[in-house]
């Protein structure tokens, strides 16, 4: 059975090596074919789909935790969710953490995740203290903040190893819950200015409506909070809902994007609304439903994350969210979050300024019309995010990543250009 991504697009015949052993991982290295590793699998586009791939899900121990620090020290293979299920009662919680619980902890570092709370912590390298990394030639190397090797891994989208182990410290937390607000906003300059207003809050996180038109362009539901401190902190899983198959693929359409943007803005309370959630709920709402990507049909879909420096954000936000609007081909998991300073990393995607993460469907006109919001995108400096990625061009990809010469450099110099590929490294020339 073939190892697909997130998003259902492109499928590829693949032979997967499943990694539970480090020997028998350097043998494999050793041999005459080029790898890509795989974790969970939740990589929307092709950036960990090869002909043949290195399974790394099964190697997945708990190996040590320092109480008085919170640095745990895991095997790649560690599920964020087996974090968080063994460490919420405890009181510990991850420091930084996507969207989604359901991925590895190499896939975390490989694509250097961030969250809603990029504008305080950063992302998911600035928790990570050191990894083991095998690298073509069988060597293991350990990689420490500052070390050449953990600037190219991190962000590096698996291309520079395969991540054995790493050591990540945890955020000590005294509940399960988050104080949570949420702002309604009727336009893009209210949704501006709100972000601006909570940013003192460690999280934060809009949903928006993309296919708005004229002076409602941009309106939000904008959700802020921090951590309750009221010690309950017996985490259960919750029970899920499934998709038990793939929809018809005429379900998802303009229509009913509308009607669900309708009805999810027009739910909200106007003004400020204050409640308190569940980590679930305020993190990952999405991970409540198994087999989501089903919704969009057998034909798959993907998302198109892009990134704007602060000081031109509101401007160029406007200009696409315009486009995308006329285009008729909305998405209502429209996703906007503030962002920090920007990195060391080689490839890490934030940088100071405002994303918007949109969802659509594969369809004729589709990639027709990411081409258009690429160039508004590289006309206010801004960068698209590999993770996310499925079609974006060489020459786009480049103009974003000042960095990336550098990043081939280095791939050459330790022969990893040879041994590790993916589909998007092969379209992108990294």
């Amino acid at each position: 059975m073939s190892l697909n991504s997130w998003g259902m697009y492109p499928l590829i015949k693949n032979e997967k090596v499943v990694f539970q052993n480090e020997r028998e991982l350097q043998d494999k290295i050793l041999e005459n074919k080029n790898y890509i590793p795989f974790g969970n699998g939740r990589s929307y586009g092709d950036s960990a789909l090869n002909e043949n791939i290195i399974y790394c899900k099964p190697y997945n121990y708990f190996l040590d935790f320092d109480e008085n620090t919170g640095l745990l020290h895991c095997q790649s293979g560690v599920m964020l969710s087996e974090i968080i299920e063994a460490f919420i009662p405890k009181g510990w919680f991850l420091k930084v953490t996507p969207g989604t619980k359901l991925i590895t902890v190499g896939g975390a570092i490989a694509s250097d995740v961030h969250g809603k709370n990029h504008h305080v912590e950063g992302c998911f390298s600035s928790c990570v203290e050191e990894f083991t990394l095998i690298l073509p030639n069988g060597e293991i190397k350990t990689c420490k903040k500052d070390d050449e090797l953990f600037k190219l891994t991190c962000g590096g989208m698996g291309l520079t190893g395969v991540i054995l182990e790493a050591k990540i410290y945890l955020k000590k937390i005294n509940s399960k819950y988050i104080n949570q607000t949420t702002i309604k906003t009727k336009n893009l300059k209210e949704t501006f200015e709100a972000f601006e207003k909570y940013s003192h809050l460690p999280y934060s996180v809009a949903w928006i409506d993309c296919l708005a038109k004229a002076e409602n362009i941009g309106k939000c539901l904008l959700m802020v909070g921090d951590f309750a401190n009221d010690g309950k902190l017996d985490f259960k899983e919750k029970k899920k809902i499934n998709i038990p198959f793939n929809f018809p693929s005429f379900a998802l359409n303009n229509l009913s994007v509308k009607a669900f943007n309708w009805l999810y803005y027009k739910k909200a309370p106007n003004g400020e609304s204050k409640q308190k959630v569940d980590i679930d709920t305020f993190f990952y709402p999405l991970d409540a439903i198994n087999n989501w990507n089903r919704i969009y049909g057998k034909g798959g879909f993907t998302q198109y994350q892009f990134i704007l420096p602060k000081d031109v954000s509101y401007n160029g936000l406007k200009e696409i969210l315009g486009e995308i609007s006329n285009s008729g081909k909305g998405s209502f998991l429209a996703v906007l979050k503030l962002y920090g300073k920007e990195n060391e990393n080689y490839l890490s995607f934030p940088i100071e300024g405002y994303s918007l993460a949109l969802d659509f469907k594969i369809e004729r006109g589709l990639f027709e019309l990411l081409d258009k919001l690429d160039q508004i995108v590289l006309k206010y400096n801004g960068r698209i995010y590999l993770t996310k990625d499925v079609r974006v061009s060489k020459e786009t990809f480049e103009k974003g990543y000042p960095n990336i010469e550098k990043f081939r450099a280095l791939r050459k110099e330790y022969s990893m250009d040879k041994k590790f590929q993916s589909l998007q490294s092969k379209r992108v020339g990294i």
